[in-house]
């Protein structure tokens, strides 16, 4: 389901990265959250904004190792400047973590919370590796190693 709302989601909907994208190079108020860990950032790569003139905001969802929640999850984005009306487009590795960090918001306050689906790598391909078949980088958009 693309960027539409549906009455059982709890937050504002699902959104393909292509249109994630589309929506962050149009709306200056919008921001891109990655809600991956340190090591995925630096392992597996992120998003690039830097063609939009824009910074990708990290806020890990979980902390690693423990992979316990963040509880200063919503502090640290207001800390980014992130606003409680401004459209906030999440993403995790395959989308899991982000729907859950835009539930969250969603529930304390913040109103226009979106997760990406399949995230920045997608799912596994047939030879079971990520970032082939869905996500951020199957969609060919602008990211960065490290």
């Amino acid at each position: 389901m693309s960027s539409s709302t549906a009455s059982s989601l709890t937050y504002a909907g699902e959104i393909s990265p292509t249109e994630a994208w589309q929506r962050l190079a149009q709306n200056p108020r919008a921001w891109l959250v990655d809600v991956r860990t340190q090591a995925e950032w630096a392992f597996v790569g992120q998003p690039d904004l830097s063609s939009l003139g824009r910074s990708l905001v990290r806020v890990s969802w979980q902390i690693f190792p423990s992979m316990t929640h963040n509880d200063d999850f919503a502090a640290l984005l207001e800390s980014e400047g992130v606003g409680r009306n401004d459209p906030i487009f999440l993403l995790c590795r395959s989308g899991a973590r982000s729907r859950a960090a835009a539930e969250y918001l969603t529930e304390i306050g913040f109103s226009d919370c979106w997760n990406v689906t399949d995230g920045f790598e997608g799912g596994f391909d047939d030879k079971k590796h990520r970032g082939t078949v869905s996500g951020w980088k199957a969609s060919a958009l602008p990211w960065q190693q490290g």
